[in-house]
This record gives C-alpha cells, structure tokens and sequence, in this order.
C-alpha cells in the first residue's frame, strides 16, 4: 500500500458516512460498514474497517488488480476529498489544468497514442468498447464517449480517425469542475485510468 493510500484510508474513517454519501454519491450501509460507489457500471464495495476495495461484479478483475495501483487511489481520495457541486459543462484538456503540465508530459504522459493506434480505422470498436465499460455514446469527433470512473467525475474520450492526411488522434478531457473537485495527482490517476481501462 503506498503512502497515499494509507492516508487516505486514514483520512477516510475520521469522516462522518452520511457527509462523504451527499458529496460522493456512494451510499453507506451501516449495518456491514461499507461504502458502495459505481465506477464504468460496476458498484464497488470499500471497507474501512477491513482497508479493503472489492467488487461482484463481473470483470471487476480489470479495476481492481489490473489497474488497482490507480483505482484504489482514485477511489480513496474521490471518497475523502470531492464536493458536493454540479458540473461546469465546461471541458478541459488535462494538460491545461493548473499544474496540468507537470503530470501529464515525460512518465506522467497518458498513453492516447495508443487508443489511437487500435482504434483509429475502428470506429465500431472502440464504441463497442466503450460500451463494455458503461460509457455513453457522444458527437465529438469521429467517434466519442462520455466514461463515467467516479459519479461527479465523466471522462470524455474523443477519437479522430486517420486520413489521408492525418495520422488518427485520441484526446480525454474533464468537465472543469474536476479541478475543484480533486488535486492534480489525483486528477492524472482517474485520467490513467479511464484512457487505460479501454485498451
């Protein structure tokens, strides 16, 4: 468990569960003590009392080992930190994010290149895809969805096709009221994410 993940598991039980419910849109059962949350259509079982994140439902496998490293601190910090607020309806490109810079460049660069590369000449898959993990179908580009990897959190993954004078281009931005919402660090995981939980 890293650091911040154990801050946050810290963090988390000094709060009140009605509170956290209003701000996150999870719900809590106080009888067994767990936090319920949907991520891409899956609902996602947080225990604090064990420090445990689990799930029944089907390819949960995918969030929770495969992309566990950025799941479970997204989820932690979503549930420790987000507020109560509506969207912006106004979309931002990470990189244009106070501090955007700093994390998304060099290591910190999230791999568009690649849904680019297996979806550029396929638009049918990528929405098919995109399907699988809940996302709504939207009018950006030639091809897009709106991932939702935490309830006040949507993700809009935009495909351009390749041409005959373009190389095809993928693009995520946030409604911009995640800059509010959540720090940066935590901005790029639920980003890492939710371009890596289509590949």
């Amino acid at each position: 468990m890293s650091p911040g993940e154990e801050k946050a598991w810290e963090s988390l039980g000094k709060l009140n569960p009605d509170d956290v419910c209003v701000r996150t849109d999870a719900t809590f059962d106080a009888s067994s003590g767990l936090y319920t949350i949907k991520s891409f259509g899956k609902d996602i079982f947080i225990s604090h009392r064990e420090r445990k994140i689990f799930s029944h439902s089907p390819n949960s496998d995918v969030l929770l080992q495969r992309l566990g490293y950025f799941f479970n601190f997204s989820v932690l910090c979503y549930l420790t930190m987000a507020k109560d607020m509506s969207l912006t309806g106004r979309l931002l490109k990470p990189a244009n994010m106070k501090s955007g810079q700093l994390f998304f460049r060099g290591s910190h660069v999230l791999p568009l290149d690649k849904i680019a590369q297996r979806f550029g000449n396929d638009t049918d898959s990528f929405l098919k895809r995109g399907e699988y993990v809940c996302g709504e179908r939207l009018t950006y580009g030639d091809a897009s969805l709106r991932l939702l990897p935490l309830p006040r959190v949507p993700a809009i993954l935009i495909l351009w096709s390749a041409d005959e004078e373009f190389l095809p281009r993928a693009d995520l931005l946030f409604d911009s009221s995640v800059e509010i919402q959540l720090p940066i660090d935590v901005i790029w995981s639920i980003a890492m994410l939710s371009v890596l939980v289509m590949l």
